[in-house]
């Protein structure tokens, strides 16, 4: 094999690879994932795995419960499940379904 087709295989490789880690290591000190030195070092040592792990935790920054659209919802129904009882969870304050039986007046008949 030529010395050329050799650099290329290892070097193309290793440059997008090294920018890669490059790029984490001055994007992460820019938006505030302090040390910057870490998240350069997941980077470089788990090669693809670790940049998306670090693009995944940058993008947990942006989060704004404001405009969260299941914020104050235990989970989300789909239509066609809408007629099913929902599971308890913990800290679910809602009327399980056997509490909800009753009469019109308040009153349970015992069934």
């Amino acid at each position: 094999m030529s010395t050329v087709l050799q650099a290329a295989i290892v070097g193309i490789p290793l440059a997008w690879h090294l920018g890669l880690t490059a790029i984490a290591y001055y994007d992460a000190g820019r938006v505030g994932l302090d040390p910057p030195a870490k998240w350069a070092a997941i980077t470089f040592c788990v090669p693809i795995l670790g940049f998306f792990t670090y693009l995944f935790e940058r993008s947990e920054l942006s989060y704004d419960p404001e405009t969260d659209p299941y914020r104050g919802n235990n989970f989300n129904i789909h239509p066609s499940r809408a007629d099913d009882s929902p599971l308890p969870s913990r800290g679910d304050d809602r009327l399980s379904p056997a509490d909800g039986v009753g009469n019109e007046d308040g009153t349970d008949d015992g069934s």
